[in-house]
Protein backbone atom coordinates (compact mmCIF):
# COMPACT_ATOMS: atom_id res chain seq x y z
CA UNK A 1 0.00 0.00 0.00
CA UNK A 2 1.10 3.57 -0.76
CA UNK A 3 2.61 6.10 1.93
CA UNK A 4 1.00 9.73 1.88
CA UNK A 5 3.31 12.84 2.68
CA UNK A 6 2.81 17.10 2.61
CA UNK A 7 5.69 19.01 1.93
CA UNK A 8 4.67 22.08 4.36
CA UNK A 9 7.04 24.98 2.35
CA UNK A 10 6.82 28.51 2.54
CA UNK A 11 8.69 31.52 3.42
CA UNK A 12 9.92 32.05 7.23
CA UNK A 13 6.79 33.31 9.25
CA UNK A 14 4.09 31.53 6.80
CA UNK A 15 2.86 29.48 9.38
CA UNK A 16 4.13 26.23 8.52
CA UNK A 17 4.15 25.11 12.13
CA UNK A 18 0.86 26.36 13.08
CA UNK A 19 -0.40 24.37 9.73
CA UNK A 20 1.22 21.46 11.13
CA UNK A 21 0.09 21.50 14.60
CA UNK A 22 -3.45 22.66 13.64
CA UNK A 23 -3.68 19.25 10.58
CA UNK A 24 -2.83 17.25 13.58
CA UNK A 25 -5.35 18.35 16.20
CA UNK A 26 -7.53 18.06 13.30
CA UNK A 27 -6.92 14.85 12.07
CA UNK A 28 -7.16 13.36 15.37
CA UNK A 29 -10.81 14.22 15.60
CA UNK A 30 -11.69 12.90 12.84
CA UNK A 31 -9.62 9.51 14.02
CA UNK A 32 -6.50 9.95 11.69
CA UNK A 33 -3.52 9.04 12.73
CA UNK A 34 -1.36 12.06 11.40
CA UNK A 35 2.46 12.71 11.97
CA UNK A 36 5.06 15.38 11.69
CA UNK A 37 9.00 15.49 10.79
CA UNK A 38 10.90 18.74 11.45
CA UNK A 39 13.07 19.57 8.91
CA UNK A 40 14.29 23.04 9.83
CA UNK A 41 17.32 22.89 11.63
CA UNK A 42 16.79 26.10 13.02
CA UNK A 43 13.60 25.69 14.20
CA UNK A 44 13.17 26.99 18.17
CA UNK A 45 9.35 25.63 19.11
CA UNK A 46 6.72 23.71 17.90
CA UNK A 47 3.42 22.76 19.32
CA UNK A 48 3.44 19.47 17.71
CA UNK A 49 4.76 16.09 18.63
CA UNK A 50 7.64 14.85 16.48
CA UNK A 51 8.11 11.40 15.18
CA UNK A 52 11.37 12.77 13.92
CA UNK A 53 13.55 16.17 14.20
CA UNK A 54 16.20 16.95 12.10
CA UNK A 55 18.17 18.75 15.49
CA UNK A 56 18.57 15.07 16.34
CA UNK A 57 20.78 14.90 13.18
CA UNK A 58 22.40 18.53 12.58
CA UNK A 59 21.79 21.89 13.92
CA UNK A 60 22.22 25.06 12.77
CA UNK A 61 23.71 26.30 15.49
CA UNK A 62 26.24 23.84 16.28
CA UNK A 63 27.28 24.71 12.57
CA UNK A 64 27.76 28.13 13.07
CA UNK A 65 29.72 27.84 16.11
CA UNK A 66 32.02 25.59 14.16
CA UNK A 67 35.25 27.26 14.17
CA UNK A 68 36.29 25.66 10.37
CA UNK A 69 32.80 26.70 8.82
CA UNK A 70 32.24 30.09 9.72
CA UNK A 71 28.77 30.17 8.54
CA UNK A 72 26.07 32.79 9.22
CA UNK A 73 23.22 31.40 9.56
CA UNK A 74 21.89 31.08 5.98
CA UNK A 75 25.20 29.31 5.31
CA UNK A 76 24.93 26.83 8.08
CA UNK A 77 21.32 26.16 7.41
CA UNK A 78 22.02 25.66 4.28
CA UNK A 79 25.16 22.96 5.00
CA UNK A 80 22.55 21.30 7.19
CA UNK A 81 20.52 20.65 4.90
CA UNK A 82 22.93 19.31 2.09
CA UNK A 83 24.28 16.97 5.42
CA UNK A 84 20.96 15.72 5.34
CA UNK A 85 20.83 14.99 1.69
CA UNK A 86 23.73 12.40 2.22
CA UNK A 87 22.53 10.70 5.12
CA UNK A 88 18.86 9.94 4.04
CA UNK A 89 19.36 6.70 5.51
CA UNK A 90 18.63 8.73 9.14
CA UNK A 91 15.42 9.76 8.10
CA UNK A 92 14.11 6.02 6.78
CA UNK A 93 15.12 4.66 10.36
CA UNK A 94 13.03 7.47 11.93
CA UNK A 95 9.92 6.90 9.35
CA UNK A 96 10.22 2.70 9.34
CA UNK A 97 7.78 1.28 7.84
CA UNK A 98 4.41 1.44 7.99
CA UNK A 99 2.02 1.16 5.24
CA UNK A 100 -0.49 3.90 4.78
CA UNK A 101 1.37 6.03 6.93
CA UNK A 102 0.78 10.42 7.02
CA UNK A 103 3.34 12.10 7.45
CA UNK A 104 3.55 16.11 7.59
CA UNK A 105 7.27 17.62 6.86
CA UNK A 106 7.70 20.91 8.24
CA UNK A 107 10.19 22.40 5.50
CA UNK A 108 12.69 25.10 6.27
CA UNK A 109 11.29 28.86 4.71
CA UNK A 110 14.47 29.40 2.77
CA UNK A 111 13.92 30.00 -0.86
CA UNK A 112 16.98 29.31 -2.15
CA UNK A 113 16.06 25.38 -1.06
CA UNK A 114 13.35 25.31 -3.58
CA UNK A 115 14.99 27.53 -6.30
CA UNK A 116 18.88 26.40 -7.22
CA UNK A 117 19.86 24.22 -5.07
CA UNK A 118 18.80 20.40 -5.15
CA UNK A 119 18.25 19.37 -1.11
CA UNK A 120 14.58 19.13 -1.30
CA UNK A 121 14.14 17.55 -4.98
CA UNK A 122 16.07 14.80 -3.85
CA UNK A 123 13.93 14.36 -0.70
CA UNK A 124 11.10 14.02 -2.68
CA UNK A 125 12.58 11.35 -5.27
CA UNK A 126 13.86 9.76 -1.63
CA UNK A 127 10.29 9.67 -0.50
CA UNK A 128 8.89 8.54 -3.59
CA UNK A 129 11.26 5.50 -4.13
CA UNK A 130 10.26 4.60 -0.27
CA UNK A 131 6.23 4.50 -1.75
CA UNK A 132 5.03 7.77 -0.75
CA UNK A 133 2.79 9.78 -3.05
CA UNK A 134 4.32 13.48 -2.05
CA UNK A 135 1.92 16.81 -2.54
CA UNK A 136 3.94 19.99 -2.18
CA UNK A 137 2.04 22.21 0.08
CA UNK A 138 2.72 26.02 -0.30
CA UNK A 139 1.80 28.23 2.02
CA UNK A 140 1.65 32.61 2.14
CA UNK A 141 0.39 34.58 4.79
CA UNK A 142 -2.67 36.53 3.91
CA UNK A 143 -1.57 39.43 5.94
CA UNK A 144 1.08 40.38 3.66
CA UNK A 145 -1.21 39.26 0.11
CA UNK A 146 -3.65 41.59 -0.06
CA UNK A 147 -1.45 44.20 -2.31
CA UNK A 148 -1.12 43.47 -6.25
CA UNK A 149 2.67 43.54 -5.65
CA UNK A 150 2.99 41.49 -2.69
CA UNK A 151 0.66 38.74 -4.39
CA UNK A 152 2.51 38.47 -7.62
CA UNK A 153 5.41 37.88 -5.51
CA UNK A 154 3.93 34.87 -3.64
CA UNK A 155 2.92 33.50 -6.19
CA UNK A 156 6.64 33.80 -8.11
CA UNK A 157 7.67 31.93 -4.76
CA UNK A 158 4.88 29.15 -5.14
CA UNK A 159 5.98 28.91 -9.07
CA UNK A 160 9.61 28.60 -8.07
CA UNK A 161 9.00 25.24 -5.51
CA UNK A 162 6.27 23.69 -8.26
CA UNK A 163 8.94 24.12 -10.74
CA UNK A 164 11.46 22.61 -9.16
CA UNK A 165 10.09 19.92 -7.47
CA UNK A 166 7.53 18.71 -10.09
CA UNK A 167 4.94 17.08 -7.53
CA UNK A 168 1.44 18.12 -7.43
CA UNK A 169 1.34 21.62 -5.19
CA UNK A 170 -1.62 22.91 -3.22
CA UNK A 171 -1.13 26.88 -2.65
CA UNK A 172 -2.52 28.12 0.86
CA UNK A 173 -3.37 31.56 2.36
CA UNK A 174 -2.85 31.57 6.22
CA UNK A 175 -3.66 33.40 9.12
CA UNK A 176 -7.45 34.10 7.69
CA UNK A 177 -8.15 34.45 10.98
CA UNK A 178 -6.48 37.48 11.95
CA UNK A 179 -7.98 39.14 8.81
CA UNK A 180 -10.51 41.89 9.48
CA UNK A 181 -13.75 41.19 7.42
CA UNK A 182 -13.20 44.02 5.14
CA UNK A 183 -9.83 42.57 4.50
CA UNK A 184 -11.36 39.03 3.81
CA UNK A 185 -13.48 40.11 1.28
CA UNK A 186 -10.29 42.07 -0.47
CA UNK A 187 -8.66 38.89 -0.51
CA UNK A 188 -11.38 36.44 -2.02
CA UNK A 189 -10.30 37.76 -5.23
CA UNK A 190 -6.71 36.68 -5.06
CA UNK A 191 -7.39 32.98 -4.70
CA UNK A 192 -8.76 32.24 -7.75
CA UNK A 193 -6.91 35.92 -9.46
CA UNK A 194 -8.03 37.73 -12.37
CA UNK A 195 -4.22 38.76 -13.43
CA UNK A 196 -5.21 40.31 -16.58
CA UNK A 197 -6.98 43.12 -13.51
CA UNK A 198 -4.47 43.35 -11.72
CA UNK A 199 -2.25 44.79 -14.24
CA UNK A 200 -5.06 47.59 -14.66
CA UNK A 201 -5.09 48.18 -10.36
CA UNK A 202 -1.31 48.56 -10.55
CA UNK A 203 -0.96 50.55 -14.05
CA UNK A 204 -1.15 53.72 -12.44
CA UNK A 205 1.48 52.94 -9.98
CA UNK A 206 4.31 51.75 -11.52
CA UNK A 207 5.97 54.44 -13.60
CA UNK A 208 8.75 52.70 -15.45
CA UNK A 209 7.73 51.39 -18.67
CA UNK A 210 9.61 48.46 -18.45
CA UNK A 211 7.96 47.51 -15.48
CA UNK A 212 4.80 47.57 -16.52
CA UNK A 213 6.13 45.54 -19.82
CA UNK A 214 7.48 43.00 -17.34
CA UNK A 215 4.47 42.81 -14.94
CA UNK A 216 2.16 42.57 -17.92
CA UNK A 217 4.32 39.64 -18.91
CA UNK A 218 4.55 37.87 -15.73
CA UNK A 219 0.50 38.13 -14.86
CA UNK A 220 -0.12 36.69 -18.35
CA UNK A 221 1.82 34.05 -17.88
CA UNK A 222 0.42 32.62 -15.11
CA UNK A 223 -3.39 33.64 -16.22
CA UNK A 224 -2.93 31.87 -19.61
CA UNK A 225 -1.74 28.72 -17.81
CA UNK A 226 -4.04 28.80 -14.85
CA UNK A 227 -0.78 27.32 -12.78
CA UNK A 228 -1.56 29.14 -9.40
CA UNK A 229 -4.44 28.78 -7.04
CA UNK A 230 -4.98 29.52 -3.36
CA UNK A 231 -7.19 28.35 -0.74
CA UNK A 232 -8.04 29.81 2.53
CA UNK A 233 -6.62 28.48 6.11
CA UNK A 234 -8.51 29.25 9.03
CA UNK A 235 -6.80 27.89 11.99
CA UNK A 236 -10.35 28.74 14.13
CA UNK A 237 -12.57 27.35 11.49
CA UNK A 238 -12.60 23.63 10.85
CA UNK A 239 -14.52 24.14 7.95
CA UNK A 240 -11.94 26.06 6.48
CA UNK A 241 -9.08 23.30 7.41
CA UNK A 242 -11.84 20.63 6.33
CA UNK A 243 -11.59 22.14 2.61
CA UNK A 244 -8.03 22.02 2.71
CA UNK A 245 -7.45 18.94 3.99
CA UNK A 246 -10.37 17.38 1.37
CA UNK A 247 -8.18 19.21 -1.41
CA UNK A 248 -5.16 17.34 -0.54
CA UNK A 249 -6.51 14.44 0.05
CA UNK A 250 -7.85 14.41 -3.63
CA UNK A 251 -4.49 14.95 -4.91
CA UNK A 252 -2.60 12.43 -3.69
CA UNK A 253 -5.74 9.97 -3.83
CA UNK A 254 -5.32 9.31 0.00
CA UNK A 255 -7.65 6.18 0.97
CA UNK A 256 -8.25 2.92 -0.25
CA UNK A 257 -11.95 3.74 -1.59
CA UNK A 258 -11.56 6.97 -2.96
CA UNK A 259 -12.67 6.97 -6.22
CA UNK A 260 -10.20 8.82 -8.48
CA UNK A 261 -11.02 12.29 -9.97
CA UNK A 262 -10.52 14.36 -12.91
CA UNK A 263 -8.62 17.62 -12.14
CA UNK A 264 -11.42 19.33 -13.96
CA UNK A 265 -14.23 18.44 -11.41
CA UNK A 266 -11.46 18.66 -8.34
CA UNK A 267 -11.45 22.48 -9.40
CA UNK A 268 -15.57 22.73 -9.70
CA UNK A 269 -15.15 20.92 -5.82
CA UNK A 270 -12.57 23.01 -4.55
CA UNK A 271 -14.24 26.43 -6.14
CA UNK A 272 -17.97 25.30 -4.29
CA UNK A 273 -16.24 24.49 -1.08
CA UNK A 274 -14.14 27.99 -1.17
CA UNK A 275 -17.51 30.02 -1.96
CA UNK A 276 -19.29 27.90 0.67
CA UNK A 277 -16.94 29.34 3.33
CA UNK A 278 -16.46 32.81 2.01
CA UNK A 279 -20.30 32.66 1.95
CA UNK A 280 -20.46 32.12 5.62
CA UNK A 281 -17.45 34.10 6.98
CA UNK A 282 -17.48 37.06 4.88
CA UNK A 283 -20.95 38.05 5.10
CA UNK A 284 -22.30 37.32 8.33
Amino acid sequence: MPRYAQLVMGPAGSGKSTYCSTMVQHCEALGRAVRVVNLDPAAERFGYPVMADIRELIEVDDVMEDESLRFGPNGGLVFCMEYFANNFNWLEESLGHVEDDYILFDCPGQIELYTHLPVMKQLVEQLQQWEFRVCGVFLVDSQFMVESFKFISGILAALSAMISLEIPQINIMTKMDLLSKKAKKEIEKYLDPDMYSMIEDSANILKSKMFKKLTKSICGVIDDYGMVRFLPFDRSDEESINIVLQHIDFTIQYGEDLEFKEPKECEEDKSALVDEYFQDHVDE
